[in-house]
């Protein structure tokens, strides 16, 4: 009955069950202090997300929006541009449909924080890898066919988790990032004039050295200051960083000299630290666990001796230099039980997870705030 009543086939008048459920998660979220985000990268899933009672996003990943209709084929325009100007003018095509997408997402969310991270995966995952798709797209392109699968080796990687992606790609291309940072200054700037209020925090991935934040960062300001000068308006924004690398959270204090929140993604910070691939460990990981080598799967159950540790050490290096730095999660683990109370523990601002994972992290954020007390 829940279920249906958020799905809107059901009045919420009509179920004994869903009044039952709406008081005990109230009284969860009286006694909480850790704030409840969701994962959720359109409009659709935003607006889900908050009837699942969701105080923000704590992801809204962008390359999702990506692969709908006629966007992953300017997409991939971009991808085998011969030089620059071919990347803008395809770039130029998407701007309009992810302003929309975030302009949509802000509405949803009515004043509470979005953090949107800029484009995360290697460019091949956007491209076809060979057949038909491959000889259509390079007739629609206009491209040799040839020359297309030439493109698409080049990309190709060894290891693409750790290759050509996140900050590295604004680095190497910085008009993707100027494209994203507009679509959201302007997407934000079209909502507030409607009367909504907007909160949004962008997100620089993949971060492994200060420089490489403060490149990108430096770029997003530059655009702020076209958008908001020409537009004549004042948003208010932050601009931080998703801690997955080793190395980002054993140098926390030099980012967060500039860098203004940290999401720790645990899913990719979990792959790196323990040296797992989390698309390939499940053909071994069961056996660890049941010899006991491993007290749970580490991408369900946060490994806080390990990770965890890369995450305190971060969180405290981080709030000596920026005190009011805000921490959250967005990996899996932000709606698994255990890993909420740590991050009630350690003082994190928030946890973020899928949205049907809302209600489980509000009442475990509940239990984690009864048994200690903060």
């Amino acid at each position: 009955e829940v279920v249906r009543v958020y799905s809107g086939a059901m009045r919420a008048a009509d179920s004994h069950t869903y009044a039952s459920f709406a008081r005990l998660l109230g009284w969860a979220d009286e006694t909480r202090t850790l704030r409840v985000r969701a994962n959720a990268d359109t409009p659709q899933d935003a607006r889900v997300a908050r009837n699942f009672g969701a105080e923000g996003i704590g992801l809204c990943r962008t390359e999702h929006m990506f692969f709908e209709g006629d966007r992953i084929t300017a997409m991939r325009e971009m991808i085998v541009a011969r030089d620059e100007g071919g990347r803008r003018r395809a770039l130029a095509k998407l701007l309009p449909m992810q302003r929309a997408d975030f302009e949509g997402i802000f509405e949803a969310m009515k004043g509470f924080p979005v953090t949107i991270r800029l484009l995360d995966p290697p460019l091949h995952e956007f491209l076809p890898h060979g057949g038909e798709e491959n000889k259509l797209l390079a007739r629609t392109l206009g491209v040799p066919r040839a020359e297309l699968n030439r493109i698409v080796d080049g990309l190709r990687e060894t290891n693409p988790m750790l290759g050509h992606r996140g900050c590295r790609l604004g680095i190497t291309y910085p008009e993707i990032t100027e494209m994203q940072g507009r679509a959201i200054f302007e997407a934000a700037v079209r909502a507030k004039r409607r009367g909504i209020e907007v909160l949004p925090e962008i997100m620089i991935p993949l971060v492994s050295t200060v420089k490489e934040f403060d490149h990108q960062r430096a770029i997003l300001e530059d655009v702020r200051h076209q958008v908001l000068g020409v537009m004549g308006e004042e948003i208010s924004y932050t601009i931080g960083t998703m801690i997955e690398l080793p190395r980002a959270a054993l140098t926390a204090d030099e980012i967060a000299e500039t860098a203004e929140f940290f999401s720790f993604g645990t899913n990719d910070l979990t792959q790196t630290t323990l040296g797992l691939s989390r698309d390939d460990a499940g053909r071994f990981l069961p056996a660890y666990v049941e010899r006991g080598i491993l007290p749970h799967d580490p991408f369900q159950v946060l490994d806080e001796r390990g990770v965890g540790k890369l995450i305190r050490m971060a969180v405290a290096d981080g709030r000596r230099v920026r005190p009011k730095l805000k921490v959250g999660i967005c990996g899996e683990h932000g709606g698994e039980p255990r890993s909420i109370r740590f991050c009630h523990n350690l003082g994190l601002d928030y946890v973020s997870c899928s949205p049907y994972r809302v209600p489980i992290a509000r009442l475990a954020a509940a239990q984690a705030a009864l048994a200690s007390p903060r």
